[in-house]
């Protein structure tokens, strides 16, 4: 099993604390398998197995607990009333009304439980109203590049790993599918078409009964080749029917459907939305904003792979790493000038992040580092670009891009 520490210390750190556990996110991001890993923990810090109840609801032969009452009664004889039992639930928006269960569970001093949803019938506050402030969620992702590179099964330069990262995809099972001294990018290929197919009509499809699943397509399609530029309801109507006018099936999206397609394509955490923030009157402004993949992979599965796009899909990288980080992120304005991310970071400090492939010339410099120098408070202000050597520009910290992303 491939390791996921940053994820794994959360669930330790949460361990045994007087509340539900949830680890979101979307599917085959490694969920289930952080749970094998926890519970491998527990076994080797002396928790006997039978105080390990572990049941993943897409098992078939866990179909006849998909009953909360039933659920119920199954795990309470199991229980003893001396010691602590750990509680496993994987998948458990499967069982309809599974929280009068869960919340039934809680109520019990030696239970310690630990859910896990992926799919868009798991809205974003549906946990909230559930449990009332008696759970912490998990935010998983696939693989980030430092997982990944611990797990790269080749000798090879930490550049090489990278554009593996990219072309392969992050889900943990493509970094599995080795061939001899290579990667087997068939294999890889249909797994990813397979997971998205099944993202899509799982998790957005059926989740919000969608009939035209090709104007979906369509706005898929927009959003995937159109990450990291800010963006509105409107520009996605007009483009696509701008794109389709004269095709014998000219498409016409009203910004109502597009927002209802957007609001599954975040729920079932194929994408993410940073909006904007001005950082000189403090505002944000929901109507524009930009939005971000889950993982390179799908897009390249999809859209191919060009140089031409190479900017954004760092920029990709980048905000998927500082959401890993636990930071709160959103594009920045200051003045006429863009900031990539503006990131709240766990201990509550503001960070202001650049991101770029490569500074050639001092034009690229002036360029790349203006929107920083146009920000006149004290926090810190990052440069990430794929040239090697660090540097330091009017107090601006500049990376190489991929060294940061191995930073813990």
């Amino acid at each position: 099993m491939i390791q996921r520490p940053e994820y794994l210390q959360w669930l330790k750190n949460a361990m045994n604390q007087r509340l539900i556990k949830v680890v979101t996110g979307v599917r085959r991001c490694g969920k289930s398998t952080m749970f094998e890993l926890f519970q491998q923990h527990l076994l080797e810090t002396g928790v006997k197995p039978g105080r390990i109840i572990n049941i993943n609801f897409e098992e078939r032969e866990n179909q006849k607990l998909t009953n909360w009452e039933s659920l119920y009664d199954h795990i309470a004889a199991r229980l003893s009333p001396r010691g602590k039992h750990y509680i496993f639930l994987d998948e458990i928006q499967i069982v309809p009304d599974f929280q009068r269960a869960a919340n039934a569970l809680f109520t019990k001093s030696n239970v310690d439980l630990y859910l896990t949803g992926s799919n868009s019938r798991m809205k974003i506050g549906d946990w909230a109203t559930m449990f009332r402030g008696r759970y912490i969620e998990l935010k998983m992702l696939p693989l980030s590049f430092r997982e990944y590179a611990d797990a790269y099964p080749f000798d090879a330069s930490l550049d090489q790993k990278f554009e593996d990262y990219l072309a392969n995809s992050s889900f943990p099972q493509t970094a599995l599918f080795v061939k001899g001294r290579d990667w087997d990018r068939n294999l890889i290929r249909m797994y990813l078409e397979s997971l998205f197919d099944s993202i899509i009509i799982k998790d957005v499809v059926e989740s919000k009964k969608i009939r035209e699943s090709s104007k979906l397509d369509r706005v898929v399609r927009f959003l995937f080749s159109n990450i990291g530029s800010e963006t509105s309801l409107l520009n996605i109507s007009n483009k696509i029917k701008a794109d389709t006018q004269g095709m014998k099936r000219e498409m016409s999206l009203h910004s109502d459907t597009v927002e209802k397609y957007l609001e599954g394509l975040l729920e079932g955490h194929v994408f993410y939305k940073a909006t904007r923030h001005y950082i000189k009157g403090k505002e944000f402004l929901e109507s524009h904003a930009k939005y971000y993949a889950v993982d390179v992979g799908l897009r390249n599965m999809l859209m191919g792979r060009t140089q031409e796009d190479r900017g954004h899909v760092l920029e990709n990288v980048v905000y998927l790493e500082l959401l890993r980080r636990g930071c709160q992120v959103h594009t920045g304005r200051v003045g006429a000038r863009e900031v990539d991310f503006v990131a709240l970071n766990p201990r509550g400090v503001t960070e202001y992040y650049q991101v770029a492939q490569t500074l050639l010339g001092n034009e690229a410099l002036e360029r790349e580092t203006a929107s920083l120098n146009a920000i006149k408070d004290h926090n810190p202000k990052f440069l990430l670009t794929r040239d090697h050597g660090f540097a330091t520009h009017n107090g601006i910290q500049h990376k190489n891009v991929l060294q940061w992303l191995l930073e813990t």
